[in-house]
This record gives structure tokens, sequence and C-alpha cells, in this order.
């Protein structure tokens, strides 16, 4: 897509309404292990990633898996899409039970050459609203990249861990997160595509369910903690049934730096700020 077709989709809007219902957010604290929040109460860090999908039917769908592009996101051929990180304020918590709301809008598109070809990235600014009132605000990074081979290990040095937690990536825990985020690229759960399609050595989990497991090793480790702004970005693809570990150490009061890594170095890599509850 050239660069003035693609100008032409920044301001482009949507808006999608759900309820965050129980029953979805018991299906979620299973496949993380742990303990469900109840009606009313706060809706955990970035659980929100399973609401707001927008459901469209299997021939509505383009041959990665994902709805098919040119309604609110743009048209790009040829490319693989992925989601590169995001930045989010946390304002107040999204509580569950309760009817809310997502305001979409494409907030820029960028081409840059990178390391493999080029890269067109899409940045989409969502705002999360519950009884009329912001709860979540967060820029969401999608980039679309020219096939080409991904990057399997770097060799980052990476600083001594405070707290640290293994993770076994196994098929299951990925097709549970796909299905709880009605997620259908076909990169986390469709082998034969993973690897002969899009090139990778197996398949791919999910970077949004990374950050989603920093944060909670986090929150873990600091059980007083509020998080108020989290930024994050995947590095490079982590694997099924490849042990890999998410850690962080404090930075300074209120400040933390969280990343995922294996035996081929780091991965994801995420800042998060917060507060001290009462």
């Amino acid at each position: 897509m050239a660069d003035a077709a693609a100008s032409d989709w920044i301001g482009n809007q949507e808006r999608s309404d759900d309820t965050l219902s129980e029953a979805l957010v018991k299906r979620i604290a299973v496949t993380f292990g742990l303990s469900c929040p109840r009606e009313g109460q706060p809706l955990p860090p970035l659980w929100h990633w399973a609401f707001f999908q927008e459901p469209v039917t299997a021939d509505q769908l383009g041959r990665d898996g994902h709805p098919a592009l040119g309604d609110f996101l743009p048209p790009v051929e040829g490319r693989n899409r992925m989601w590169a990180g995001s930045r989010l304020e946390f304002i107040q918590p999204l509580r569950v039970g309760l009817a809310a709301q997502r305001r979409s809008t494409i907030a820029d598109i960028k081409e840059k050459q990178g390391r493999t070809g080029k890269l067109l990235f899409v940045t989409v600014r969502h705002d999360y609203i519950q009884q009329g009132e912001t709860c979540i605000q967060e820029e969401q990074d999608i980039v679309y990249r020219e096939p080409s081979p991904p990057r399997l290990s770097l060799d980052t040095p990476l600083p001594e861990p405070e707290w640290s937690q293994s993770i076994r990536p196994t098929p299951i825990l990925l097709f549970r997160y796909s299905a709880v985020t009605f997620n259908g690229h076909r990169i986390h759960y469709d082998w034969p595509y993973a690897t002969e399609v899009e090139g990778y050595p197996g398949l791919v989990v999910h970077g949004p369910m990374i950050a989603t497991l920093m944060v909670q090793a986090f929150c873990k480790a600091h059980p007083g903690a509020v998080p108020t702004r989290l930024s994050y970005r995947g590095l490079r693809p982590l694997f099924a049934d490849s042990d890999f570990q998410v850690a962080g150490r404090l930075e300074a009061p209120g400040r933390a730096a969280l990343w995922a890594f294996n035996d081929h170095g780091p991965a994801h890599e995420a800042q998060i700020h917060y507060e001290e509850n009462g």
C-alpha cells in the first residue's frame, strides 16, 4: 500500500460494546491458573483484551485467520500482520459484570525500513469506557511486515532479575488464550500454516499473553502495587513447548522493568509504572 493511500485511513473509527461477563472472566482465570474475580470487582490488568472482539463469519476472514482488512484497518496485501506492542494508561479499573465500550481510532500510519524489509506500522488508539467514565487509554501498534525469516535469537545482555517465573507455553495454553480472546490468527494453533506459510519453527506464543504474564508476575511479586501505566513491545517470537521466563526488577520508586526471555535471549520487554495501594 502506498503511503498516500495508507494515510487516508488515519482517523477511521470503530465502536464496540460488550459486557464483562463473569462467565468469560472465569475462563480467562482458568487459562492463567488464577482465582476468578467476582461481579463488581476489578478486572485484572490486561484481561480487557479478551473483550470487545467484533465477531465475523468465516467467509469474512483473511487467509491468516484475522478478520479481512479494508473495513476498520487498511487493506495491506502480501504482508504478515503482528501485534508489535502497546502503551496503556490505567485510569481506573474496569469492573466485572458491567457493560463497557471501546472506542477505537486509527491515530497514525507509517512505513519504515526494517532489518528484513519494509514494515508498515498502524497505531490504533483505544478508549475503554464504563458507566460514562474512561477507565483505560491504550495505543496499540500493529505491524505489517514483508514475508521474511523470523528472528529467533538476540544477544542483548539482560539485567539481574529481582523476581522471575517460568512459563511452559503448551499448545493447550495457546489454544485457550486464542479462544478467550476470540483470536483466529492461525500462527497460534495451525502448525502447517505457522511453519509452511509464515515460516515459523512452531506455534507462536501470543504477544498480548506474554505481556499479561509479565504483568501478572510483577503483581504477584508486589501485591500492594497498582499499575498506572505500561508500555511493552515484542522483540522476537516465542514458541509452544519451549519454556521461557517472565522477570523484572525495580528501577526507581514507582517504576519497574519487565522482560520475557529464554536461552536464546530477550523476547519481549516492558516498563510499568505503579502506585502503592494504601
